[in-house]
C-alpha cells in the first residue's frame, strides 16, 4: 500500500489517516478515513490558466474554475492565487462561514503528503510572546497613551480659555 503514495502522481488511496501513512501502518485500529485523491504541488501549479484554476488551502486542493466569474472579490484575485498555496491569502481576507462552506463543493483532493509544508525534516521556529510582553503591549501602553492625550487635551483647553 505504501507504493500508492509515490511522489509525483495523482493516486487514489483509501484508509489513510491525516498523517499520510499507508493503511497498514495508520489504520490498524479500524480508524478509516474516506478515499481521497492526492495531487502534487507541481500538478496544482500546472492548473493555472484562463480555462483552469486550481489552488491549495490548508493542504486541500480546490478546482475553482467554475467559481472564478462569481467570486465577489473579482476573478483577478483567484487567478493571482491559482496554481499555488492560497492559504495565507484566504485567511487574511477573513472569509465568512458561508464562504468556507461554499469551498467544499470545489474540493477535489489533498496535497500529496510529501509536498505538505509540515512534512519532512524542515526546521520550523515557533516563537510565542510571554504574558508579560503581551500585557505591556495590549494594555499598559495604550492606557498610557490615552492618559497622555487626556492631559494634553485638558492642558490645551485650559490654555485656550485663559487667553
Amino acid at each position: 500500500r505504501s507504493s500508492d503514495l509515490e511522489y509525483g502522481s495523482c493516486v487514489r488511496c483509501s484508509g489513510l489517516s491525516g498523517g499520510g501513512m499507508a493503511q497498514d501502518e495508520a489504520c490498524s485500529g479500524g480508524d478509516v478515513v474516506p478515499e481521497s485523491t492526492y495531487y502534487t504541488l507541481e500538478q496544482v501549479r500546472s492548473r493555472n490558466s484562463a480555462t483552469e484554476a486550481w489552488l491549495v488551502i490548508h493542504d486541500r486542493v480546490y478546482d475553482v474554475t467554475r467559481f472564478v466569474e462569481e467570486h465577489p472579490g473579482g476573478e483577478e484575485v483567484l487567478f493571482e492565487q491559482a496554481g499555488g498555496d492560497a492559504t495565507e491569502s484566504f485567511e487574511d481576507v477573513g472569509h465568512s462561514i458561508d464562504a468556507r462552506e461554499m469551498l467544499k463543493q470545489y474540493f477535489i483532493g489533498e496535497v500529496h503528503p510529501n509536498d505538505r509544508k509540515g512534512n519532512g525534516s524542515q526546521n520550523v521556529l515557533i516563537t510565542t510572546s510571554s504574558n508579560s510582553s503581551s500585557y505591556w503591549s495590549n494594555w499598559f501602553i495604550p492606557a498610557i497613551a490615552v492618559l497622555l492625550i487626556g492631559f494634553m487635551y485638558r492642558y490645551y483647553s485650559l490654555d485656550n480659555r485663559s487667553s
